[in-house]
């Protein structure tokens, strides 16, 4: 195994193979485990039984080790999209994160890990020119059916660190709002707004279970402050505000 300069331990994880049809990594996608212990979450990463693995993995103490060469395909994201693509897997690179999860009493991530996270993804950043806007958690590619690494996860930090895309919330106060069952061109707008941005929603002019939970996902990254599926004004300006700084769509 070809290893980071940044892993510091080193396993191997059995479920790996080629990535498919020659896709290069230009996506990070970052995850908790969910499970209760490093250990546990090691051995469900390299073993067979659970039919998951990643390319690293960090504990809560901010050690890394490396699973899975960069180059290969890990299975870390599941049924997922972004952009239109189905096949996240071939074209990403898997982080877990140690850590319960929201059935474990989720507990914030530690100052170490976050500084690992960070020093992680400057380095694969550099190594694969990955676009700022491609790293993302599992939540923002897999609405609904995943939550991590959740709303707790610092993602100002990380942009600090010149990680990721990212433009500060804007403030919850009143205003107009649209929430599931509504219907008509405020919510096409919406809709489209979120697909611009890469997340898997149609564009019906129904707000629907699913953008909802679109909605949602998009609020555990970048409007932590409420996570309640409603696009109120603070959501969907700070949808416009991230579309606007994005350099080229």
């Amino acid at each position: 195994m070809k290893r980071s300069p940044l892993a510091s331990h080193q396993r191997s994880a059995v479920n790996v193979e080629a990535r498919r049809n020659g896709r290069l990594p230009d996506m990070i996608i970052l995850h908790y485990t969910g499970l209760p212990t490093a250990a546990e979450s090691l051995a469900m990463l390299c073993g067979t039984e659970g039919g998951v693995s990643c390319h690293y993995f960090i504990d809560e103490h901010g050690v890394i080790t490396q699973m899975v060469d960069d180059h290969l395909r890990a299975w870390h994201a599941g049924v997922s999209s972004w952009q239109g693509e189905i096949d996240i897997n071939s074209r990403s690179i898997g982080i877990e994160i140690q850590n319960p999860g929201h059935s474990g009493g989720y507990p914030a991530f530690t100052a170490a890990q976050m500084m690992a996270a960070a020093d992680l993804c400057c380095d694969l950043k550099r190594r694969h020119d990955i676009p700022a806007r491609h790293v993302l958690a599992h939540s923002d590619v897999a609405p609904g059916r995943k939550i991590d690494p959740g709303e707790k996860f610092d993602w100002a930090y990380l942009h600090g660190r010149g990680v990721g895309h990212w433009v500060v919330p804007t403030p919850i106060s009143g205003g107009s709002f649209l929430q599931e069952g509504d219907q008509g061109q405020p919510v096409e707008a919406l809709q489209a707004m979120l697909k611009l941005y890469g997340y898997g929603v149609e564009i019906s002019g129904v707000y629907d279970a699913r953008t909802r939970l679109v909605v949602e996902a998009f609020q555990r990254h970048f409007r932590q402050e409420r996570v309640d599926g409603i696009a109120d004004q603070s959501t969907v300006t700070t949808l416009y505000r991230l579309l606007e700084a994005i350099p080229t769509l």
